[in-house]
């Protein structure tokens, strides 16, 4: 009984798609940690020009939204790095990728509609008589 838990154990740490998970997971945080680090680099470049973009102590009306407002500034900053740094080059390379792929095969009804057509134009008919 030992034996087949730990057969089925094994089975499943050596499945594919839990490697290719766990390959995901330890990418996307190390990815993760890249962007924060470009995003707390055009923080400091903000700060250079208009003082350190920090809103911590902004309150309005009482209510303070100073993390708020640093959070939401964050977000964006990183929402853009990943927009103008992976999606669109990706999108572009993925279009690329799509014009050097060759173009699916016609279907062999395809094929002999085309002969049929040929055919017929050679014959002197049009392409809706045969």
């Amino acid at each position: 009984m030992a034996n087949k838990t730990l057969t089925g154990f094994k089975e499943f740490l050596l499945r594919g798609n839990l490697v290719e998970l766990a390959v995901a997971v330890i990418m996307g945080t190390t990815f993760g940690a890249v962007v924060t680090a470009f995003t707390a680099m055009l923080m400091d470049i903000i700060g250079k020009f208009g003082g350190v973009p920090d809103f911590s102590s902004t309150s309005v009306a009482g209510i303070s939204v100073g993390a708020f407002l640093t959070a939401l500034l964050t977000f964006l900053l990183t929402a853009a790095v990943v927009y103008f740094a992976v999606i669109t080059p990706y999108n572009k390379f993925s279009d690329l990728r799509k014009k050097d792929e060759p173009q699916a095969a016609a279907s062999a009804e395809d094929l002999l509609g085309e002969i049929r057509d040929l055919l017929r134009e050679q014959a002197g008919k049009g392409p809706n008589t045969l």
